[in-house]
């Protein structure tokens, strides 16, 4: 059973290639990458490699006379493409973005070939990266290793346990992550009137159809991995991205819920880059007390992604 990942990537050439280097250490047999900016580097150490397809998407080179203005909108038209043009290589793709890499605990092709005839999309769903707690050095991160919050499928469940991990902000989250939930979608191929989103796939009208979840696999977001990280991206989440405002809360607004977007603005409108600083120390910081409590509920993961050891057997030439 043959699987593949299309993904629409603006980041630096090494990103890309742990990316890459890491997906195909799981056997992927195809990779069709979508570069959203003019990456010359990428592209050349790219489009070597035989189980890459590496397509370049700005000015000139997109499809058509209109580029899409929003990022998500290239993504799905990207999925679709490559879905419609390219994947006649493998029986499944996934649609998943450059800081999300998947875990399986056993191989991912034997997991879809025990899908049944009628599943046409499986779905894998997300564990969000914690930063390393500089503040407790001795009992923290050892290595390569990166902790992971994970979150209970169940919605009444999820956002029950949400108020117990996280004191202060668990009422305005949803599970604790600041991004998605959903997680991403394998899709078997060979529908010719299939349509690809970001977290979706139709057949027709169809979403999803025979939907079964792939709970042998993780997708391993590295949404917000550090601080620096976070804030270096802050600005375009909360304008065009995953904290945009008219995204809407994650619970009713007659119980009090705030989108993250109205919460973000208002701690840095009040308390300025402190008050997002706590935020994120009580959210996304590997803590003693953080672990404790997703551990208690089966909600922590420690796992060594070895990026840089994949990155440098599939890329040789690529410098640390």
């Amino acid at each position: 059973m043959k699987w593949g990942i299309v993904t629409t990537v603006k980041a630096d050439t090494r990103s890309i290639a742990e990316f890459a280097a890491h997906h195909l250490e799981l056997g992927a047999d195809r990779l069709y990458i979508y570069l959203d900016d003019d990456s010359e580097d990428a592209y050349e150490l790219l489009k070597t490699h035989p189980k890459i397809r590496v397509l370049r998407t700005t000015g000139a080179h997109w499809r058509s006379a209109n580029r899409p203005e929003k990022h998500q909108a290239r993504q799905s038209a990207n999925a679709r493409h490559a879905y419609r043009r390219k994947a006649g290589d493998v029986d499944w793709l996934a649609h998943i973005d450059v800081d999300e890499f998947l875990w399986p605990e056993t191989s991912i092709s034997e997991q879809l070939e025990a899908l049944p005839e009628a599943c046409q999309a499986a779905r894998v769903r997300p564990i969000e990266a914690l930063a390393a707690d500089s503040q407790n050095t001795a009992e923290n991160t050892a290595g390569n290793t990166t902790y992971f919050k994970a979150m209970t499928n169940d919605r009444k469940q999820r956002l029950a346990e949400t108020q117990a991990i996280f004191p202060t902000f668990g009422t305005q989250l949803n599970g604790g992550f600041l991004s998605h939930v959903a997680g991403k979608v394998f899709a078997r191929t060979g529908h010719k009137n299939a349509t690809f989103k970001i977290h979706n796939f139709y057949v027709g009208d169809d979403e999803n159809p025979g939907q079964v979840e792939l709970l042998g696999t993780k997708l391993c977001h590295m949404h917000a991995h550090s601080f620096d990280a976070w804030m270096a991206a802050y600005r375009y989440r909360l304008s065009k991205g995953a904290y945009r405002a008219e995204l809407k809360p994650n619970r009713p607004r007659e119980q009090g819920g705030l989108s993250l977007h109205e919460l973000l603005t208002y701690l840095e409108q009040t308390e300025g880059e402190d008050g997002l600083r706590a935020f994120y120390t009580e959210v996304c910081t590997a803590t003693p007390e953080l672990r404790a409590q997703l551990d208690d509920f089966g909600l922590l993961y420690s796992l060594n992604l070895d990026l840089a050891a994949k990155c440098r057997k599939h890329f040789p030439t690529l410098g640390e």
